[in-house]
């Protein structure tokens, strides 16, 4: 299945609608390429306690994992509460970089026109999973 980060990033945004945001009022949603292309959504989930919240990159990534892949290639990220766009947040970045390679494209956007395509790399610039493996 060939995909493109434009749609990638409406199946982010359609995510995003099934968002549980009652604290923030701030939904995210968020689709992820896997390597033989299947894509996974995911949604943030928030909680009372706001430590057990889940982000929707965590969130897709969960339902990659759990429907048995292991490797994805692309990321988009679709905040529609924020005018700007809004990249992931560290704990997604770290475990974004478990499953993905740096030069993985990502983009992310909010409800504005400007959206930001970067890669995973660029984001997480010193991946010690990966710096240690190519030492070892």
């Amino acid at each position: 299945m060939d995909i493109d980060m434009d749609e990638l990033y409406r199946l982010a945004l359609k995510a995003a609608a099934a968002a549980y945001a009652p604290y923030s009022r701030f939904r995210v949603g968020a689709a992820l390429l896997a390597a033989d292309g299947t894509v996974f959504t995911g949604c943030n989930v928030e909680n009372r306690s706001l430590g057990l919240t889940i982000c929707a990159e965590r969130s897709a990534v969960v339902q990659g994992v759990g429907a048995g892949k292991r490797s994805f290639t692309a990321l988009a990220i679709a905040a529609p509460d924020s005018v700007e766009p809004v990249g992931p947040c560290g704990a997604c970045r770290q475990v974004l970089t478990e499953f993905m390679e740096g030069g993985s494209p990502v983009r992310f956007g909010g409800s504005g026109p400007e959206k930001v395509d970067t890669t995973l790399g660029i984001l997480y610039p010193y991946d010690s999973l990966h710096e240690l493996a190519a030492i070892t």
